[in-house]
């Protein structure tokens, strides 16, 4: 089986797209504010899914009514 341009290019469409998903997702989510989103942006970025795993599972850190005061 040749692998063809279409296919690489495919391949690494579908891959820069997986990678991209989790920042995209934090930045439409309600659950952080502003700062948080950075920071855990900042996380994906340098630690990858890892970090994603554990956005879902402990975002926010900090609850919103204490941002407020």
């Amino acid at each position: 089986m040749a692998l063809t341009l279409t296919s690489i290019l495919l391949f690494i469409a579908t891959v820069g797209f997986l990678y991209i998903l989790p920042i995209i997702l934090i930045l439409i989510s309600k659950k952080t504010v502003a700062s948080e989103k950075l920071g855990w942006i900042l996380a994906i970025w340098f630690i990858s899914w890892f970090a994603w795993v554990f956005y879902l599972i402990f975002a926010p850190i900090q609850d919103k009514t204490e941002l407020n005061r």
